[in-house]
């Protein structure tokens, strides 16, 4: 079973310390399922979150799989990385945002995750993808659509945006 997860946009936490201003975000607890032996929440649960936070921010943005699919292009993770700063456990109160935060201009788009604890007010794990636009008929990289630079490019956070 996978923690309640639970998809908000524009949720009181402007006040806490982000990494990069206007995050799209889901509230996320991890249940029993989701501890490991060393009793806190296991490192693949927070890659599945974020792959959750993707898919949404994605549907949120308009561009939902059904899209994709029409459009025969997507977004694959070319390169993915996490840095697990704190451990969760069960029933903490979590807050995952992310951003869309890099483009070459071509075919590679970079997005960055943020897990908070929201009552001890710590980042929890930092991410950060590499996606590549491909058509999905063939698998080869292909100039990302005009139906997502639509879509994503105008929610592009620079980078000099960090805190």
């Amino acid at each position: 079973m996978i923690a309640n997860i639970d998809p908000v946009q524009d949720q009181p936490a402007s006040d806490l310390n982000w990494d990069y201003p206007k995050p799209f975000t889901l509230t996320v607890v991890p249940g029993a399922a989701d501890i490991d032996g060393l009793n806190h929440t296991n490192n693949a649960v927070y890659v599945r979150w974020c792959e959750a936070i993707g898919w949404a921010h994605s549907e949120a943005l308009g561009l939902s799989l059904a899209d994709w699919t029409r459009l025969d292009r997507a977004l694959a993770i070319r390169r993915g990385e996490y840095d697990y700063l704190l451990p969760s456990v069960v029933g903490d109160d979590l807050l995952l945002g992310t951003w869309i935060t890099g483009y070459d201009g071509r075919l590679i788009l970079e997005r960055r995750f943020q897990l908070i604890n929201v009552r001890q007010r710590s980042t929890v794990m930092r991410g950060r993808w590499d996606v590549v636009s491909i058509e999905m008929s063939t698998g080869r990289p292909r100039r990302l659509a005009p139906e997502f630079a639509a879509a994503y490019l105008p929610v592009l956070v620079a980078q000099d945006a960090a805190k």
